[in-house]
């Protein structure tokens, strides 16, 4: 029995036209497909805050968040763990993307292995009841994904399937179904378009919830990142204003006598501790306010 085509390489009945339209209105056209893909993530943040409580869980216990995908998708799942150790702090190695093909194969599309489930089971390889899989897929398809997300599931760890296809075949390897039922593309079967556009969406809001969960903000200020450039310095310097109400000086000299960490900088400033102090609190508590409520500090 032939398998039914899912809904992302449908044909679109309000873009058959669009090759006639002038650029404005093809512009609008692929806009008002985009805006569509808002939508359909916002209605499904039921599963997608289950797939963040449960893997910070597992992160609780020492475990890691692994993403398996090929084409667009893979390639925004990258993109995402590629994000997370600058803008949070976080370990590297925490989050990993692995991509049908290796790393050659996310800027050359004719060495994407995305049709190999073996490599999806050898890239799953190693992963524990700890470990928190996620194979990203619009169509919910992909055979790399399926032979990650089976050798996952063999191995005890949460998995979760990201999809465009509300009867995704796959769903059935996954304990968490995160489904953006997105529909047609505005060019037939092009998904890095509106399913592109919702796989950033979601993955933008997994890995930040699941940040924010951990301790990794103070607020809605990203205390953990890593100041590597000049435009984060004074990030930094201005987060740890904000925070605080102190001036750019005081904040400054905090963060330099903390290294340019900025965690232990704000936990000074906030409770007045030593660099010891705010050390140990850091190391045994997660987050600024959490280490600071131990300290008996009071966060502003």
């Amino acid at each position: 029995m032939t398998q039914a085509l899912p809904p992302t390489e449908h044909r679109n009945p309000r873009t058959t036209d669009i090759d006639t339209l002038e650029s404005p209105d093809v512009l609008r056209l692929l806009v008002d497909e985009d805006s569509h893909a808002v939508e359909a993530v916002r209605a499904a943040t039921g599963p997608l805050a289950r797939a963040v409580d449960e893997a910070h869980r597992r992160l609780g216990r020492g475990g890691t968040v692994h993403y398996f995908g090929a084409g667009a998708s893979g390639r925004l799942a990258v993109l995402d763990a590629t994000e997370i150790t600058p803008t949070f702090g976080a370990p590297r190695g925490l989050f990993t993307a692995h991509f049908a093909g290796g790393a050659a194969a996310v800027g050359d599309s004719s060495i994407d292995r995305e049709d190999s489930e073996a490599m999806g089971a050898a890239d799953a390889e190693g992963l524990t009841a700890d470990s928190v899989a996620i194979g990203i897929t619009a169509s919910g398809t992909t055979p790399y994904v399926a032979g990650a997300l089976r050798t996952a599931r063999a191995a005890g760890a949460l998995t979760v399937l990201i999809t465009c296809d509300p009867a995704a075949p796959l769903r059935e390897l996954a304990d968490i179904g995160v489904v953006a039922d997105t529909g047609p593309e505005a060019l037939t079967g092009s998904t890095r378009l509106k399913a592109g556009t919702a796989t950033k969406v979601i993955l933008n809001a997994f890995s930040t919830a699941l940040m924010i969960k951990s301790g990794r903000t103070y607020g809605n200020l990203m205390v953990g990142l890593v100041a590597t450039n000049s435009k984060l310095d004074d990030r930094a310097v201005r987060l740890l204003a904000e925070a605080t109400g102190l001036d750019r000086d005081a904040c400054a000299a905090a963060l330099a006598e903390a290294d340019g960490h900025v965690p232990e900088a704000l936990l000074r400033l906030l409770t007045g501790c030593s660099p010891e102090q705010a050390r140990d609190a850091l190391k045994a508590h997660p987050g600024v306010r959490a280490a600071a409520a131990a300290l008996d500090g009071r966060a502003r």
